[in-house]
């Protein structure tokens, strides 16, 4: 199937309407808890300090992450919540919240690395971002996951 046209968006918590927060929750709840089978918190208190990132076809959610902001000077920025709306699979969607989810930490924060947790079946579409793998498999919420990080681009001197 071909690539969709998008707008982005990228808002804090506070930012997104009441509508905007039903929706991209409704759909993290569908992928996450009822479509992976994997009942677990999803309301996890992160979303307040997080930049939600979405891609937008006129009002219809396509798909969103969630960038938590570093804690420190060298600390990762981190991107989570990699979600595709179910009805708009195989359009490249992953591919454009990856490109433009990146773009946006780059943006905000050019010395930070960026850190994920990837479902371990997933390791080649991050590797393909310029993620490397940073830890060994692992259990959570019963689905194999690795962290990953990407270094930051390389500043001009």
């Amino acid at each position: 199937m071909a690539a969709i046209a998008y707008k982005v968006d990228l808002k804090g918590f506070d930012e997104l309407s009441a509508r905007e927060l039903y929706d991209l929750l409704r759909m993290r709840v569908d992928v996450f808890v009822v479509e992976q089978n994997c009942p677990y918190p999803e309301l996890d208190g992160k979303d307040i300090n997080a930049l939600h990132l979405r891609l937008l076809d006129g009002g219809e959610l396509l798909g969103s992450t969630r960038l938590l902001k570093p804690y420190g000077a060298q600390d990762p920025v981190k991107i989570g919540r990699v979600v595709v709306s179910p009805a708009h699979r195989g359009k490249r969607l992953g591919d454009a919240l990856m490109t433009e989810s990146i773009a946006a930490c780059e943006r905000l924060y050019p010395e930070n690395p960026i850190a994920l947790s990837a479902q371990a079946h997933l390791r080649r579409f991050y590797e393909s971002f310029g993620f490397v793998k940073t830890s060994e498999e692992y259990l959570e919420d019963g689905i194999p996951h690795l962290d990953m990080v990407r270094q930051p681009a390389a500043q001009p001197v």
